[in-house]
């Protein structure tokens, strides 16, 4: 199935956005010179971080409900597996609150879910 052109740009807006929430939650949790990776949106991340981005990207390029959801807590087909679903919530918990000062506009979108 293709997207259209809105579900293809808030696709690509989420992709952006939950891989700077990994971004965001490595640089607070781990070692500037284990950050030898670059995440999808461009910044540096450690080799577990990215490991991390690499599914969450990869769940949010295959979400089937894109049109339609507000937020993967909401919806009712789960994309993450049970343990990266934990992993996932570990790092919203920590970047959620700081995504305002450092991707405002991202955070707003996201709290939206638009």
């Amino acid at each position: 199935m293709v997207d259209s052109p809105k579900t293809a740009k808030r696709r690509a807006r989420e992709k952006r956005t939950i891989s700077q929430m990994v971004a965001l939650y490595c640089a607070g949790n781990h070692e500037a010179r284990d950050r030898t990776e670059t995440a999808h949106c461009g910044e540096p991340v450690c080799p577990a971080c990215a490991a991390v981005d690499a599914y969450a990207v990869l769940r949010t390029e295959r979400c089937r409900k894109m049109e339609v959801k507000t937020s993967c807590e909401q919806c009712g087909n789960h994309c993450y597996a049970p343990e990266k679903r934990e992993e996932i919530r570990a790092v919203m918990r920590y970047a959620g609150p700081r995504m305002l000062g450092k991707h405002p506009v991202a955070a707003v979108r996201h709290l939206l879910g638009c």
